[in-house]
């Protein structure tokens, strides 16, 4: 079978299924993982198909980008809101930084810039630079494992010091989010 007709095969099961894991396509089409991975590139380049912390999905076509997050579609938060920049130029949001570090994974060899809040401050800066407090307990009404974002070790260690959680850099901080979303997705309210 060739790559085009393996990428329609995909296409269409996604329309019946909403999304499929790479394993799972891997056994249908009878081929290796990394095949699937070089077929869903040019899908991902013409923003057919968007990756998810297991796999694929397609974009919904009746969302409206600037209003819900690229990775859970829940409404953007503004103060909590990450930005992606993507190598042609395409910018998505995510509703906070916990979706935004899982999206970054996902498509991070096409991303030019990450930028995100800090949280005391609600000023914009690199995500990369970023410290993230992760497990915090306040209740911000977003994802979980709930992440936020600050410009300086010292306010994150004192909002750490009244809320409790881990204040790890950004690579760490992509780590443990995927380790801890290791059982499912857990977007709840």
């Amino acid at each position: 079978m060739l790559p085009i007709e393996r990428r329609e095969k995909m296409i269409d099961w996604l329309e019946k299924e909403g999304s499929l894991k790479v394993s799972t396509i891997s056994k249908r089409l009878g081929v290796s993982e990394m095949t699937v991975y070089r077929d869903i590139k040019p899908l991902l380049k013409q923003d057919k198909i968007i990756k998810t912390s297991n796999g694929i999905a397609l974009i919904p076509r009746n969302i409206t980008k600037e209003n819900q997050c690229t990775y859970c579609l829940k409404p953007l938060q503004a103060r909590l809101s990450v930005q992606i920049i993507r190598e042609n130029d395409v910018i998505e949001q995510t509703c906070c930084p916990h979706c935004g570090l899982l999206r970054y994974e996902d498509i991070k060899e096409d991303v030019t810039q990450i930028i995100c809040r800090d949280f005391l401050k609600d000023t914009t800066m690199s995500a990369k630079a970023a410290l993230y407090l992760i497990n915090a307990d306040l209740d911000l009404n977003c994802c979980h494992p709930q992440v936020i974002c600050f410009n300086s070790y010292k306010h994150a260690k004192q909002f750490q010091q009244g809320f409790g959680g881990e204040i790890l850099p950004f690579e760490e901080a992509i780590k443990e989010i995927v380790k801890q979303m290791s059982g499912g997705c857990c977007h709840s309210n």
